[in-house]
């Protein structure tokens, strides 16, 4: 049944609406297929920035759960062949420089010398390859990573050099599986050590996995795996600090700084031999690649909006010449150009915004999808959506302008005599 106006020539606002409801559906599989630009534009903009944000409050949670109130301390770079090995490769550091930076930076809480290694671990007939890490007694409180079967080495193990081993949960798990490894020997490297705990499981962040990691006695790591110290004391890879807050970071970096700078004789111009890295640093940088990668694929996805404004102005173009009669008819009996105008950007306008409320409810099913397949937080943008709206009600007014500007100025007398 068609909608008829209750005014001739000039229905009100509601009558518009209906009668453009009742046109589109009249041929919904045409318009069906013009608000797929939409659909998937919306949709793709709303999705991406709900999982770019999702991703990023994972990661930052992952992070403050290692600590916000850290920093990193590391070696210098060695070069080999002209090629640098990264930050930590070289001996620049020793564990004497940690215990300085312990006993003499006034805002540290405690710190914590590391030196590692990549090795194959061996437990029976399995094995698998994984980062063996030789620490102090700090390590658990800095990390904020604690034993969760067992214990962590003790001073004693640390003073004998002792072969303990502390087993990450990825590790225990690719070993042992569901069988206890407390008490158990492994092999690292062809040397022998004694299973003595098991660490909590807390992820990875970045290329750091907490559990992919084996901890064994600073000593014993220098003396038998790496067999690489300084001319003068252990050399470590280097050392995790702690604070009382995160607001005491900056002023650590600069007592730090200044103390290594001191104990290893530099003096401007000459570069520090040793890279400090924070969590804050990490997370804000982070935060910024994140945000860009998300505007990034944003804009990519605002290309569908662009196709669907393109879609509509079609359908909208081919509506007018196939209603030409009828506009003849309405004009002749009174209707107003800006009757003529407004029905037409009505029906653009309706197509644009079914279209884009379909795709705000694409991007969140598709968000809530990938949320639990990723075993992130569902975040759901609100600027987003709204964005997604106003876009999508900007594009169906400029996608109708110039056919609904063609319906108002065609000539009545030429309009009714087209077939």
């Amino acid at each position: 049944m068609m909608f008829k106006p209750t005014r001739i020539g000039n229905p009100s606002t509601v009558e518009v609406v209906g009668m453009a409801i009742e046109s589109l559906w009249s041929n919904r599989l045409r318009t069906g297929l013009t608000m797929l630009g939409m659909i998937i534009g919306i949709g793709s903009v709303v999705a991406v920035t709900s999982v770019g944000q999702g991703v990023q409050k994972a990661t930052e949670r992952q992070i403050q759960s290692l600590g916000t109130n850290v920093m990193l301390v590391l070696a210098g770079a060695s070069t080999t062949g002209g090629i640098s090995q990264g930050a930590g490769s070289a001996s620049t550091l020793t564990w004497d420089d940690a215990e300085a930076v312990d006993e003499q930076v006034s805002v540290t809480q405690s710190v914590t010398a590391y030196l590692q290694a990549q090795a194959q671990v061996v437990y029976a007939g399995e094995n698998t390859s994984t980062t063996v890490i030789g620490t102090d007694l700090n390590y658990p409180e800095v990390r904020n990573i604690y034993p969760q079967d067992g214990q962590f080495f003790t001073q004693a193990d640390l003073d004998a050099a002792r072969p303990v081993a502390v087993l990450g949960a990825e590790v225990k798990e690719q070993l042992f599986g569901s069988s206890p490894a407390i008490g158990q020997d492994i092999r690292i490297r062809g040397q022998r050590y004694r299973v003595i705990g098991v660490m909590e499981p807390k992820g990875a962040v970045g290329n750091q996995n907490q559990d992919d990691t084996v901890l064994i006695p600073l000593t014993n790591m220098s003396a038998r795996i790496v067999g690489n110290n300084a001319l003068s004391g252990v050399a470590i890879n280097g050392f995790w600090l702690s604070t009382g807050d995160t607001n005491q970071l900056e002023a650590a970096q600069f007592q730090v700084t200044n103390l290594l700078r001191l104990r290893h004789n530099i003096y401007p111009p000459q570069e520090d031999d040793f890279r400090i890295i924070n969590q804050t640093d990490i997370i804000n940088t982070f935060s910024t690649v994140v945000g860009l990668f998300t505007v990034m694929i944003s804009a990519i996805a605002g290309i569908s909006l662009i196709v669907g404004g393109i879609g509509i102005a079609n359908i909208m173009l081919v509506s007018v010449v196939e209603r030409t009669r009828e506009i003849g008819i309405r004009k002749a009996i009174g209707a107003t150009n800006t009757a003529i105008l407004s029905q037409f950007l009505v029906e653009s306008v309706v197509v644009s915004v079914i279209g884009g409320g379909i795709g705000v409810g694409f991007g969140v099913s598709v968000s809530s999808v990938t949320a639990i397949l990723l075993q992130i937080p569902l975040v759901i943008s609100l600027w987003s959506i709204g964005a997604g709206v106003s876009l999508s009600i900007a594009v169906g007014l400029l996608a109708g302008v110039i056919p609904a500007r063609n319906a108002a100025k065609l000539d009545p007398i030429a309009a009714l005599r087209s077939e």
